[in-house]
């Protein structure tokens, strides 16, 4: 079957399920990743044809999207601040508003004289995407990742392997630790934050698909992990060293008095490129 055609049929059995861009985009993005063939390939070469076997994946992923199944899921890859990334089930699909907190740290550190080697904490990893992109892009850090999910670190350990960066890697339940065993200079985490009672706002292939242990909180605690990191930082942190937080937008006053409370200073709330609150960061007291 012609490639051309089968967009046809694509855009038109998704049509109730997604916008057209979103479809088109879906599209182009298994087209990419089953044929290694870009929109402009497929403009230059219209009479591209697919074997039986292609056409039994396409429709596959066809199948999968009706379930509202994550595009992400269904290829297996992702990209997060340039980079590729391995996902699944497994762990959180890396959102654009986590690349801003990479941001966000990446430049703090390039204003910061730093007179030996960062040691940097990503707590809650996921699939890694925080401290691999970090370590890409700070290489002289050395990086530290716990996680409590021993399914969400085999992900991770993966991805730091195909981006070809070092970064250590603990299987730790963070709110049954009692100490980290070390000092760091910055300790960053994007940690459950979604209440229950915000569900209604989520699309039905996140709530469905990715896994609720790394989305949500209790309502009459939705400040749980950032009250244990803040304690485990502050304990933890170097003499000016750095938390980072990402937070729910509807918490951010919450979250910068829980944080204050904890006797750090220079708290900032920041936005992301929405408007929303979305980080936060501080400074360790000397």
């Amino acid at each position: 079957m012609l490639l051309k055609n089968y967009k046809t049929i694509f855009l038109k059995e998704l049509s109730s399920w997604y916008d057209e861009k979103e479809v088109e985009s879906f599209f182009y993005l298994i087209l990419e990743s089953f044929h290694q063939k870009k929109r402009i390939d497929l403009a230059l070469k219209p009479e591209m044809e697919m074997d039986a076997l292609q056409l039994l994946r396409w429709e596959s992923a066809l199948a999968e999207l009706k379930k509202q199944k994550p595009i992400q899921y269904i290829l297996g890859e992702t990209e997060f601040y340039g980079l590729p990334f391995l996902v699944n089930e497994h762990v959180l699909i890396p959102r654009p508003e986590t690349e801003e907190l990479v941001q966000l740290i990446i430049q703090s550190m390039k204003y910061e004289v730093q007179s030996t080697k960062l040691k940097i904490l990503d707590i809650g990893t996921g699939s890694g995407c925080i401290p691999i992109a970090l370590k890409k892009n700070v290489p002289e850090a050395d990086v530290h990742a716990i996680d409590v999910s021993e399914k969400a670190l085999a992900t991770a350990i993966k991805n730091a392997e195909l981006n070809h960066v070092v970064v250590h890697f603990v299987l730790q339940d963070i709110l049954a630790t009692e100490a980290l065993g070390q000092t760091f200079d910055v300790i960053v985490s994007n940690p459950p934050y979604v209440r229950h009672l915000e569900k209604t706002e989520i699309k039905p292939n996140v709530l469905e698909h990715e896994p609720h242990l790394a989305l949500f909180v209790e309502d009459n605690d939705a400040l749980l992990f950032y009250r244990k990191i803040s304690a485990l930082a502050q304990k933890h942190l170097s003499p000016n060293g750095r938390l980072y937080f990402e937070i729910n937008q509807y918490l951010g006053n919450e979250t910068v008095a829980l944080v204050e409370s904890f006797g750090f200073h220079e708290v900032k709330l920041h936005q992301d490129i929405y408007g929303n609150d979305r980080m936060i960061s501080a400074t360790k007291k000397e």
